[in-house]
């Protein structure tokens, strides 16, 4: 892997998991030594996430963390509303409704990813990718696969909010089932009805655990 690859998945993963927060500034020279690579691969891992929007211009050759906030949060679901239901009417239509159904009947036995052995969810966030990627392909759209990417990499950092609520987890897994469910039936409108339910019921989870975190006038959000 190149070194500004390998600058930017770091930094990628930090970002959206919050090791490096909302506000952050993050030092060109000092990632450089973290990394073990010279200052240009950091400089070029910085250009790219400044495109993907998680960090800003920040003093010197640094840069700075974007922040999440409320506002934000909510244009993001409301975009992701409009190109989640295209895809699962599309999926419906042009999709194996065998790969559907295994789908859905793995996520309602989610539970044996959410127990104590699996403490950071992997497993089950791994299934919820394979289902993503089952449906992009299926909806066999770039234009619309391509937009559900870029808003990904924000979800991903968002996601983080109300990751802790197992019983929100459990939720979702069931809800994600539906969805799978219903676009391995091929019945589209249940399909969207299950998208707009689930979408529904995580923002809604996002929202109630912003009181535990920190508030700045603005609507930004930080970890506490």
């Amino acid at each position: 892997m190149r070194a500004s690859e390998r600058a930017y998945q770091t930094l990628r993963t930090d970002i959206i998991e919050w090791h490096l927060e909302p506000g952050t500034t993050v030092s060109e020279v000092e990632q450089a030594q973290r990394l073990g690579v010279s200052r240009t691969p950091v400089r070029e891992a910085f250009s790219r996430l400044m495109s993907e929007g998680l960090v800003e211009p920040g003093p010197g050759r640094g840069v700075v963390v974007t922040p999440v906030s409320v506002t934000n949060v909510k244009a993001m679901f409301e975009l992701r509303i409009a190109l989640e239901t295209q895809a699962a009417a599309l999926a419906a239509l042009k999709g194996r409704s065998e790969t559907f159904e295994q789908l859905a009947a793995r996520l309602d036995e989610a539970a044996t990813f959410l127990d104590d052995d699996d403490a950071d969810r992997s497993s089950y966030y791994l299934l919820v990718e394979e289902m993503d990627t089952e449906i992009d392909l299926a909806a066999q759209n770039t234009y619309l696969t391509q937009a559900q990417r870029q808003l990904r990499t924000h979800l991903g950092r968002v996601r983080k909010l109300s990751k802790g609520n197992e019983n929100r987890l459990m939720a979702a897994a069931h809800e994600h089932a539906a969805i799978s469910r219903a676009i391995g039936a091929g019945d589209v409108e249940l399909a969207q009805a299950a998208v707009r339910i689930h979408l529904s019921n995580a923002l809604q989870a996002i929202l109630d655990a912003v009181p535990e975190l920190h508030h700045h006038e603005d609507d930004r959000i930080d970890a506490a």
